[in-house]
């Protein structure tokens, strides 16, 4: 390579790495862009970053295209072009490619475990996480703070409190002190498995706290019911100057949801647009929850055609059952219909209208929905429940209902 080519190469790789780094990646894939428009060819120490741009943009072809180019250059059994390629796809949600090339590479390094273990935590794969931190143990690997949040993250969704309590044994162990993401992940970890006096009790020792703290708790009350507690702690967030985001909003409105608190989840939802965060569907879906629950379902349903975003599954199912409460036929049928067309195989919505009309004394209606049910070949579907045992969880499944 001329010495010209090799001091442009140095620079352009240079620049990537910092824009990478500085949270600009879409300006980075530009420059890579132009960079191969100017006919300057690219090494192994140019593929890193633009990888990591394409995982923070979500440049799939992009990157499937950067694989090939490193193919191309010999350079994919790098460690450092392998592994940024195992945290690309990780990053992509493709979990499949990542663990395949996580599995080629003859050498693999602690950041490359734990980012392995990360990606299969945070897209909701806690079975992989679990078997893939076996695995990690067995290597020997260094198991660090990170290792221990997605560690924390995993036993949360399955909701396995009592090794999430041996999680957070190791960690008093191993830590002096407990950094913010270990806290927040234990807060986190102990309100999805239910346990919130534990959840308070860290979080009341806790050095320090941000928005992440305070928005696990309020979360978790307000889903589950303690608005009282949730709408407590949201206003002492803001008496200490925590600035909310979105997601404490949804706590907030979730707690007003629970307790019938129509005036205040407004407030919220007004409030949440004078602090500059746009609500998004989760926000207006807690919105029709809490007023279908008040009774004001007519209202809810003019929300659902009014808001700027299309309802989804969720939304409209909730709506439903709180039109069979209250006894609102004609929101009911409007609300079938749109469910029907958007999950025509889903027996609930079917049955649900077909419960509304036995309850209103419409059993011609009644009948007229379970045939054409049958008309379709739609059936009921067997419920399911889920048991902690000794090491690992089983689904207890009911027999399929005739």
């Amino acid at each position: 390579m001329p010495p010209a080519t090799a001091t442009t190469l140095a620079s352009c790789n240079a620049l990537l790495a910092s824009l990478a780094r500085s949270g600009r990646p879409a300006q980075a894939l530009r420059e890579f862009r132009d960079m191969l428009a100017r006919g300057v060819p690219p090494d192994h120490f140019t593929l890193p970053p633009v990888l990591r741009s394409c995982a923070l943009t979500g440049a799939a072809g992009l990157a499937a295209s950067s694989h090939a180019l490193a193919v191309k250059l010999g350079a994919h059994d790098n460690l450092f072009v392998a592994s940024a390629l195992v945290l690309c796809y990780a990053g992509l949600s493709n979990l499949a490619d990542a663990r395949r090339l996580f599995d080629g590479m003859r050498e693999r390094d602690a950041v490359l475990w734990t980012s392995m273990l990360s990606a299969y935590a945070q897209r909701g794969e806690p079975d992989a996480a679990l078997r893939f931190f076996g695995g990690m143990v067995a290597a020997g690997m260094e198991l660090d703070a990170v290792v221990m949040v997605s560690l924390l993250l995993a036993c949360g969704q399955l909701g396995w409190r009592r090794h999430g309590r041996s999680v957070h044994a190791a960690c008093v162990r191993r830590f002096l002190g407990m950094p913010l993401s270990l806290g927040n992940a234990l807060v986190d970890m102990y309100v999805k498995c239910g346990d919130f006096a534990f959840a308070e009790r860290v979080f009341a020792g806790m050095p320090k706290r941000d928005v992440i703290s305070w928005t696990a708790l309020i979360l978790g009350h307000g889903l589950n019911g303690r608005s009282d507690v949730a709408l407590g702690l949201f206003d002492r967030m803001a008496n200490e100057g925590v600035q909310p985001n979105s997601v404490t909003f949804l706590g907030a409105l979730s707690a007003c949801a629970h307790s019938g608190m129509v005036d205040k989840a407004y407030a919220i939802f007004e409030g949440m647009k004078r602090r500059g965060i746009e609500p998004e569907l989760k926000h207006y879906s807690c919105m029709a929850d809490t007023l279908g629950r008040a009774g004001r379902v007519v209202e809810a349903v003019k929300l659902i055609e009014e808001m700027p975003f299309e309802p989804d599954e969720a939304m409209l199912g909730g709506v439903l059952a709180a039109c069979r409460v209250h006894g609102e036929m004609e929101a009911a049928e409007r609300v079938s219909k749109r469910l029907m067309d958007m999950c025509p195989g889903k027996s609930g919505y079917y049955m649900s209208l077909a419960n509304i009309y036995l309850d209103a004394g419409r059993y011609s209606d009644a009948e007229r929905i379970r045939g054409f049910m049958k008309e379709v070949k739609v059936n009921k579907l067997p419920g399911y429940s889920s048991v902690e045992l000794d090491v690992e969880y089983v689904c207890l499944a009911d027999r399929k209902s005739d």
